[in-house]
């Protein structure tokens, strides 16, 4: 039995999966996890609380290096009782976004570190890629962006092996770290995605969708430029004239987002958009839901006619990865990470980000040939299982360098 410990802001996050597998072949885990972390069952969680906000007026740059390192200490503290009871890790699995990971080692020397690397934030990646909607990036901006990583470079660079779930991902790490990062996402298991004929979606106002309708899909975390949910609407008004019958799903919290607007954002994306066209949409043919259940999420997947994914260079939706999964006809951004998994006429159709009416153009065709397109939804679901299924391929490789790790060893 080898002990293994998750460390994670909202475990279980991406590490669920591997935790009840780990599990399952008689290992014993736990999880250092912030104080909302909603945990899995069976899996000892404790859950660290800052001890501090940061410093006022502390030099501005110095905040995000200081907030996780506040963030390591209230961790720190968790580690120890971990160890009281005799936890004794001989593998550390942590996202160190909030810099929760940074102090565990000096609690558990001898374990080998794996640091997750979901992102990186560095230029020529997001920022500045959208000039609508957020200002151009000055010398501040830049600077800012750049002493952001001082923690996540640490983290990363004393863990013995990175993990990215994309090859774009791991495109944005430095090139001295980029050799000792791995490619391995997460997964989508297919058993349970997939396409189901007898789907039906359940309306608020009590109306259903099925596959009797044309349905177009659009679904994020939150209703932000980031996946561009501005292209989206726009691309609605030409749509809904030439397709009387589309309905239009549309799920994510009506929040402000990510990303420095410009001017003061008293409205959030959902009111701007749909101010900005007024008169020109059908609002009972528009659907707007905060968020669905995730059997909710693949009968809403299985229902679409088509299925929008537009995303700055940024990580790759899972949605994105389920749609396909569904044999949804997705209608992708040309972006770095949707060109890692989609190529246009292929497997699904890549229109420009920011062209609205390339995007309208798309949605209506898809809507009046929809056979035309099962080849490429076909296509779409086996790339999903053929590059990203959970159990036959992720699982299995994630599974052997943990044990890699584990067996690698230990520290002096």
């Amino acid at each position: 039995m080898t002990d293994f410990l998750f460390v994670h802001d909202h475990f279980p996050g991406p590490f669920g999966f591997l935790a009840e597998a780990l599990m399952d072949r008689g290992h014993r885990s736990a999880a250092i996890a912030g104080e909302a972390a909603p945990g899995l069952a069976g899996l000892p969680i404790l859950r660290w609380r800052p001890g501090r906000k940061v410093t006022p007026g502390l030099f501005p740059l110095a905040h995000p290096t200081e907030a996780a390192f506040i963030n390591a200490t209230a961790a720190l503290r968790c580690a120890l009782d971990l160890r009281k009871h005799g936890f004794d890790p001989a593998v550390i699995v942590g996202h160190p976004g909030r810099g929760e990971s940074l102090l565990l080692n000096q609690v558990f020397p001898r374990a080998r570190r794996l640091a997750y690397a979901p992102y990186y934030r560095a230029d020529g990646d997001a920022l500045g890629f959208d000039s609508e909607w957020t200002r151009p990036p000055n010398l501040e901006d830049r600077v800012r962006d750049r002493a952001g990583n001082a923690a996540l470079a640490m983290a990363y660079a004393e863990a013995e092996r990175l993990v990215c779930p994309t090859e774009f991902q791991r495109s944005l790490l430095p090139a001295g770290l980029r050799a000792q990062a791995s490619v391995i996402h997460e997964g989508i298991d297919t058993d349970e995605v997939r396409y189901d004929p007898h789907a039906v979606v359940h309306l608020p106002n009590g109306r259903k969708l099925t596959k009797a309708w044309p349905v177009i899909t659009f679904i994020a975390r939150q209703l932000e430029p980031l996946r561009g949910f501005p292209t989206f609407m726009r691309a609605l008004p030409a749509l809904l004239e030439a397709v009387p019958q589309a309905e239009i799903l549309v799920v994510g919290s009506d929040g402000r987002g990510n990303g420095a607007a410009k001017g003061r954002q008293s409205q959030t994306w959902k009111e701007r958009l749909l101010s900005e066209l007024d008169g020109r949409l059908d609002l009972d043919r528009l659907h707007f839901l905060p968020r669905l259940t995730h059997a909710e999420m693949v009968a809403a997947l299985s229902v679409a006619t088509a299925h929008v994914a537009y995303t700055y260079p940024f990580s790759l939706s899972r949605v994105f990865l389920k749609a396909m999964a569904c044999e949804c006809l997705v209608i992708a951004s040309d972006t770095a990470p949707v060109r890692e998994v989609v190529r246009d006429g292929v497997n699904g159709i890549v229109r420009d980000f920011f062209d609205a009416d390339a995007l309208a153009e798309a949605l209506i065709d898809a809507c009046r040939t929809p056979e035309r397109w099962r080849s490429l939804r076909e296509a779409a679901r086996r790339t999903v299982i053929d590059r990203y299924d959970r159990r036959r391929h992720c699982l299995p490789t994630w599974l052997a360098l943990l044990t890699y790790l584990a067996d690698a060893p230990a520290r002096a």
